[in-house]
C-alpha cells in the first residue's frame, strides 16, 4: 500500500498531497534554512516530483540563490518546499498534517549548528506558563489555523 502524506501552510491557502516514502529526512543546521524558517534549523525531506501534488492554490516561490528556491503561503508566511532543481522536491516536515510521521534521520550543515542546542533537553520547565484546557479551547473557538486534514471549503466555514 502506497504511504500518503499531505500538509500545507497555517491558513490553508495552499495544500499538497504526497505519495510513496518521504526521504532523506532531516534537519539542516544551515544559515538559509535557518533564515527561511525563522527558526534555529529546518526539517526537510525530499519526494520526487511525479508523486508530488498541489491541491490547493499556489506557493510563492523566492529564488534564495543561483540553485535553489523556496515556496511559502504568499498569505501567511508558511515555509513549505525547498526546490533545488533536481528530480525531488524537499517539504518542510512540519507542514504536513502528521509530521509526527516522519522522523528525521540524520542532520547537515552541522557548522552552522547553535553550539548549545544539544543542551534544550536540560532546560528548566515553567508550568505556569503552559496552556490550561480553558485556554487551549478559547484558542482552537477563535483559531484561524486551517486544520490538519483536507477540506472542501477554503477559507474555512463553521462546520467544515
Amino acid at each position: 500500500m502506497t504511504m500518503l502524506h499531505t500538509g500545507g501552510c497555517q491558513c490553508g491557502a495552499v495544500r499538497y498531497r504526497a505519495e510513496g516514502e518521504i526521504g532523506f529526512p532531516h534537519v539542516c543546521h544551515c544559515r538559509m534554512c535557518q533564515k527561511a524558517a525563522g527558526n534555529y534549523f529546518m526539517p526537510l525531506g525530499g519526494v520526487m516530483h511525479d508523486n508530488f501534488t498541489l491541491t490547493r492554490g499556489e506557493p510563492t516561490w523566492f529564488q534564495s540563490s543561483d540553485t535553489a528556491r523556496r515556496g511559502f503561503c504568499g498569505r501567511c508566511g508558511t515555509p513549505l518546499f525547498y526546490d533545488g532543481g533536481s528530480d525531488h522536491i524537499s517539504i518542510t516536515l512540519g507542514s504536513l498534517d502528521e509530521p509526527e510521521s516522519v522522523k528525521p534521520a540524520l542532520q547537515t550543515n552541522l557548522a552552522r549548528k547553535m553550539p548549545w542546542f544539544g543542551d534544550l533537553h536540560s532546560l528548566d520547565h515553567d508550568g505556569s506558563f503552559d496552556m490550561s484546557p480553558e485556554d487551549e479551547a478559547a484558542i482552537d473557538a477563535s483559531s484561524r489555523q486551517h486544520p490538519d486534514r483536507d477540506t472542501d471549503l477554503w477559507p474555512m466555514e463553521k462546520g467544515n
